[in-house]
């Protein structure tokens, strides 16, 4: 990555790196600005982001101030495709579902009335043989004679009193648990947090010691009549053992609130200080690893390279993408063992700045989304909290990463629908960081003024029709073999014309392109060869001429065809002329050039270089030549990319507008491209911007699908059907009109009839499993909130999420 680069008069070749050349290491990271103002929805406390001046990115901190180490150790533990995984804590078990909150009040309401009339009937005697358990254990002579005799002696008294203390005590007991006033405690006390509960649980604490001193409960008075009869009525005759034992009941009593009302870890939450969580858990610790003391290269025995970094990463001289490009550096040097004495001497030379990317950049200037540069997510949004979710992914970040943009996206919205700002710029941004950690190559293709991110945060900018563009586009993909160029372009010309075969267009350009390269020693620029496929006679003469001169009769026979093909039925060369007259403008006068003069970017740099490369289409004024040229770039890229043998460098593909630029052989090169690391991203204002007949093999060859708000049924339908089905367990209910045979039982019903206006019924419920679409066509297009998407995600390795409601803020 320490390749020279050169800027050439608009254009490079592919074994240069077209950029300014590498400047001197800098002494200092480059210090990134704060992303761009605007709402931001809240964060949990594991993803907020400082603002800070060192080197990493206000947006990817853990927490504010936190330095890069804190970053570095922060787990990220394995998960399901899709999840953000820095900092990931599992949610709870999911808790089965409950009554609702009236009929457990009621409920409780209801329990503690009848607790209260069973007290007051024990109180009165209006219980029969409510002594008899009592006196089945005690002497006879204590009780009176009759089942409900009461006490005689002292003792019969003493042992009364602790009986109904422990009546007392069971039916507390029974009533909290058939009204179930634990869970209305958790729901309406508990949930609420501190400060709310320590308050409650003082209020509930100060009204039951009122009752307990003023005996309305049954407590102290039991208490005192045990410690007698265990340490004998002397211990009373002393005030300070009365005063202990008064304190003793009275904490005892609180004792119970304290714990409910959690005062401990207030105070100690008031006082700075942490204490252990009631339940047992904690949250997981940051420094789990060592992942900043460099381990890999400690194993290896580069102990100074470690210290080195190590010290560079606490003394915040490097940023996150420092640390991603030194880890890939080092993982490919492991490889190849004679260059791990080279990198270490750079690491101990420069420090963090070592393997610098060619264009010596750092960072990009400005970042809009949360990235993890060390596992290359980047952060697009929040699982709702749907229905149609999965428990366990409701309210988890969803992010995106190479492993799933491999598979290739395809994101479907009208327009408004947030799919530039949300997505691809997001995507865009996180290629360009994996790019400058040397892990990845980028092309971002949009129109003139598309929010696809600044200047300067990309290496290459191609502005097509743009007199002031340093670059060009290399209509014939950088290669030097007329078949292979022939059959790129004709795919870019007229691939989406249905009624032309492609390979009969490939064969008519091969004619045209072979002879004049074997003439010229390149291929004909866009003027000439549009003259070539008019069949001008002048232009075939000319390079007739030519041909005969330097003796090259193979070729002459090509040429031979083609002028006995011309004008025949059916003859591709009149389509393929319209469409090569689109680029021959005014507009586009010094583009697309070719000859020893012309330097224009070739894409087949993207599979040698971790390239960021933007090309602006003047999709307002030459809207039919920026689908050729976006068909062209695609047709280019899925080529390229197949035909590449070092597969190291992922390469991805973006396409913020791809109307009318997917056709059947570019379908089939997106379902390659997961086989050489690399991928495409298709945004598309509805599905009919593709051929019908591609519908269902475009679907199918993207692993990754979004469907914005605001789709159509007709593109919710293939969705729907490109998603699948699942088995969901359905309840009916049938009401039955109940009719009684007694008089009585009419006259009942009669009456209730006559007071709620509903005969009388009884539910039949009848529970099943069926077989229902995960999103149906009418809930696509309209239970999809605003500024909310739903995602399918798939892996290269095969695994997937399912289709997940996503409130979309990258």
């Amino acid at each position: 990555m320490d390749d020279d680069g050169t800027r050439g008069a608009r254009g490079s070749s592919a074994d240069r790196f077209p950029g300014p050349a590498l400047p001197p290491p800098p002494t200092t990271p480059p210090r990134v600005p704060a992303p761009a103002a605007g709402p931001r929805p809240a964060a949990t406390p594991v993803e907020q982001r400082p603002t800070r001046t060192g080197p990493a990115s206000p947006a990817e901190q853990p927490l504010p101030g936190a330095p890069v180490d804190v970053w570095l150790r922060t787990p990220r533990p394995p998960q399901e495709p899709g999840v953000w995984r820095y900092g990931y804590t599992p949610p709870p078990p999911e808790e089965p579902e409950g009554v609702s909150n009236r009929s457990l009040l009621v409920g409780a309401l209801i329990s503690l009335l009848s607790a209260l009339l069973l007290w007051s009937l024990w109180r009165n005697g209006y219980l029969p043989y409510r002594l008899v358990p009592l006196k089945l254990f005690t002497p006879g002579e204590w009780w009176n004679p009759g089942t409900s005799g009461g006490p005689r002696t002292i003792e019969g008294s003493d042992a009364l009193t602790v009986y109904e203390a422990i009546l007392f005590g069971l039916l507390a007991y029974g009533c909290g648990r058939i009204g179930n006033f634990s869970e209305l405690f958790r729901r309406h006390v508990a949930d609420r947090g501190q400060p709310f509960l320590a308050l409650a649980a003082a209020a509930a604490a100060g009204l039951t010691q009122l009752l307990v001193w003023k005996e309305a409960l049954p407590v102290v008075r039991p208490v005192l009549v045990l410690v007698a009869s265990v340490a004998g009525g002397e211990i009373y005759q002393s005030q300070t053992v009365v005063n202990i034992i008064y304190a003793v009941i009275a904490a005892a009593v609180l004792y119970p609130f304290a714990r409910l009302g959690r005062w401990r870890e207030l105070i100690a939450a008031r006082r700075g200080t942490t204490a252990p969580a009631p339940d047992g858990t904690a949250a997981p610790p940051v420094a789990a690893t060592s992942a900043d003391q460099w381990p890999e290269l400690r194993t290896a025995g580069w102990t100074d390279a470690a210290d080195t970094l190590t010290a560079e990463v606490r003394t915040g001289r490097m940023n996150d993408v420092d640390v991603a490009r030194l880890r890939h550096a080092w993982a490919l040097a492991t490889r190849r063992p004679d260059r791990l004495a080279p990198l270490a001497e750079a690491v101990l030379r420069t420090g963090g700045a070592a393997v610098l990317h060619p264009s010596g950049h750092r960072d990009l200037p400005r970042r809009g989304a949360r990235h993890d540069v060390l596992t290359g997510q980047v952060r697009i949004g929040r699982c709702a909290d749907d229905p149609h979710n999965p428990y366990v992914r409701r309210g988890t970040g969803l992010a995106l990463d190479p492993a799933l943009l491999g598979t290739s996206l395809l994101a479907v919205g009208p327009p408004g629908a947030g799919k530039t700002a949300r997505l691809i710029r997001p995507v865009v941004e996180a290629l360009a960081l994996r790019a400058l950690a040397g892990q990845a190559a980028v092309l971002a293709v949009g129109g003139a003024g598309a929010p696809l991110g600044p200047d300067d945060a990309f290496d290459v900018v191609v502005r097509v029709g743009h007199p002031g563009s340093a670059h060009d586009i290399d209509l014939y993909g950088g290669t030097t073999d007329p078949d292979e160029a022939a059959a790129v372009l004709a795919e870019g010309l007229v691939g989406d014309v249905g009624s032309l075969d492609s390979r009969r267009a490939a064969t008519v350009l091969a004619q045209l392109l072979g002879p004049y390269r074997a003439a010229h020693g390149h291929f004909p620029s866009v003027p000439e060869l549009r003259e070539l496929l008019d069949g001008t006679p002048a232009a075939l003469a000319g390079l007739r001429t030519s041909l005969e001169a330097a003796g090259h009769h193979t070729m002459l026979r090509e040429l031979d065809a083609r002028s006995r093909q011309a004008g025949g039925p059916g003859d591709p060369a009149p389509a393929l002329a319209d469409r090569v007259a689109l680029l021959d403008r005014p507009a586009f006068t010094g583009f697309f050039a070719t000859g020893p003069d012309a330097r224009p970017f070739s894409l087949r740099a993207l599979g040698q270089h971790p390239l960021r490369v933007r090309v602006d289409l003047p999709e307002r004024g030459h809207a039919e030549a920026s689908r050729l040229l976006t068909r062209l770039l695609l047709a280019q890229f899925t080529a390229i990319t197949a035909a590449r043998t070092d597969t190291t460098l992922f390469a991805c593909l973006v396409l913020d507008d791809a109307t009318h630029a997917v056709t059947a052989e570019t379908v089939r090169g997106i379902r390659r491209l997961r086989s050489v690391n690399a991928g495409a991203v298709l945004a598309l204002r509805t599905v009919d911007d593709v051929p019908e007949t591609l519908h269902t093999p475009l679907l199918g060859a993207v692993g990754c699908t979004a469907a914005f708000s605001g789709i159509t049924t007709w593109d919710g339908k293939r969705f729907a059907e490109a998603w699948g089905k699942e088995w969901v367990e359905t309840r009916e209910v049938a009401q039955h009109t109940v009719f009684a045979d007694q008089p009585f039982t009419r006259a009942l019903h009669a009456l209730r009839k006559l007071v709620t206006g509903k005969a009388v019924t009884t539910d039949a419920v009848t529970v099943r499993q069926v077989e229902r679409e995960r999103w149906s066509a009418s809930e696509l297009a309209y239970a999809v909130p605003a500024g909310h998407a739903v995602i399918r995600l798939a892996t290269v390795d095969g695994e997937h999420a399912p289709p997940l409601l996503v409130h979309l803020d990258g």
